[in-house]
């Protein structure tokens, strides 16, 4: 049984890379791909590290991309073992960033050295975008990059991006786009006032509950071919002294907007406004927001249908093309014109405790990756 893969799986999952920290795991993909010929650049941004490696200039470029950073590990007594050792169990490796995507990474790495080794001349160009920013706010990190690379002409005709894609087995679901993410944060004022007297101060609870009960029955859209409908979801409320004969005199509530190309930001926001303003002159309000991407959805040529080939003959899977899941750097990508699809391992343990993987899945999506590879750019 081959163990190169799992190997680096194991030094990447070692390094303690919580966002936006690298923990060196860029430097040793650097050191790897340098010696199979490639040129190395970095782009620090802020607290992030960058990394883009390209092998020779020519048209067309195929690049993987990928993240260092993950989640932060939680309580740690809720772990089986410690999520920055990477352990062997049975069929299994744990450690965090073992689903999400440190072995995505090492699959990748792998898949070029090999390839490169059987095909020293092939034609075009390889590269890899690596950031340590994709699990915070993704400001500086691959946006970034693509910001410089476009600044200076240079193109990425392809992109296979290691996020985890999978839902059940390895292949059955390649990502060719995302829906767009609307964040908003609203706090709502009133007084505080004495239970036993609801008649002297209006409860800012019960003013806000049938707004936000709109927001939530609210049918946004049907959704189209390629996304899902548009969805509104309430992550955290909070309201009240602790008390329990205060009426509360202030609400702050979180949601969240996974909006397809039916819909604008500014409509959504402009909705959801104009809710908030039904609680003028009673309650007053504040609201902020936060837009991490538009809906985008890649163009489907050659790359995907070779992925969808390959995956195919080698796992035997018609895999989905789904828009679905949460968001990923590709949104930052398909804008310049990048065909693109996410292909990963199954993302079920994805930011969870005990995160893992199939040990051998890692090398088979390693092959699958070098397959196409030698499909773009070889045969």
């Amino acid at each position: 049984m081959k163990t190169e893969v799992l190997d680096l799986a194991k030094e990447f999952i070692a390094c303690e890379s919580i966002t936006p920290d690298d923990g060196g795991c860029q430097e040793l993909i650097a050191h790897r791909l340098q010696r199979h010929g490639f040129t190395i650049e970095h782009f620090p941004s802020g607290e992030v590290s960058n990394l883009w490696s390209r092998r020779n200039q020519e048209s067309p470029c195929l690049a993987f991309a990928g993240h260092t950073d993950v989640v932060p590990v939680g309580d740690l007594t809720k772990w089986d073992t410690p999520p920055f050792t990477p352990t062997v169990n049975g069929d299994m490796l744990f450690g965090r960033g073992a689903c999400d995507m440190k072995t995505g990474i090492a699959s990748m790495v792998v898949a070029m050295e090999r390839f490169i080794e059987k095909n020293p001349n092939h034609r075009g160009s390889l590269g890899m975008l690596i950031t340590s920013d994709e699990e915070g706010v993704a400001i500086d990190g691959t946006k970034y990059v693509m910001e410089q690379l476009t600044a200076r002409g240079e193109k990425i005709d392809w992109c296979l991006v290691g996020e985890p894609s999978s839902s059940d087995v390895l292949g059955d679901v390649i990502r060719v786009g995302r829906r767009g993410t609307l964040s908003g944060d609203a706090t709502i004022h009133g007084s505080l006032g004495h239970v036993a007297f609801p008649e002297l101060t209006p409860n800012v609870l019960h003013g806000t509950i049938p707004v936000l009960q709109k927001l939530v029955d609210q049918v946004w859209d049907n959704g189209n071919q390629n996304f899902k409908p548009t969805s509104f979801q309430i992550s955290n409320l909070n309201v009240g002294t602790g008390a329990d004969n205060v009426i509360p005199g202030e609400l702050s509530v979180q949601f969240n907007f996974r909006y397809n190309t039916e819909q604008k930001a500014e409509s959504l926001q402009n909705f959801v406004i104009e809710s908030l303003n039904s609680l003028k002159p009673t309650f007053t309000y504040e609201l902020d927001w936060r837009h991490g991407g538009k809906p985008f959805l890649s163009q489907q040529g050659k790359l995907t249908e070779i992925v969808c080939q390959v995956i195919y003959e080698l796992a035997q899977q018609q895999p989905n093309k789904s828009t679905g899941g949460g968001t990923s750097d590709a949104r930052f990508i398909v804008p310049t014109g990048t065909e693109t699809v996410e292909l990963g391992h199954i993302n079920r343990t994805a930011h969870k405790y005990n995160e893992s993987v199939r040990i051998e899945d890692l090398e088979r999506l390693a092959t699958i990756y070098e397959t196409i590879l030698h499909r773009m750019l070889v045969a």
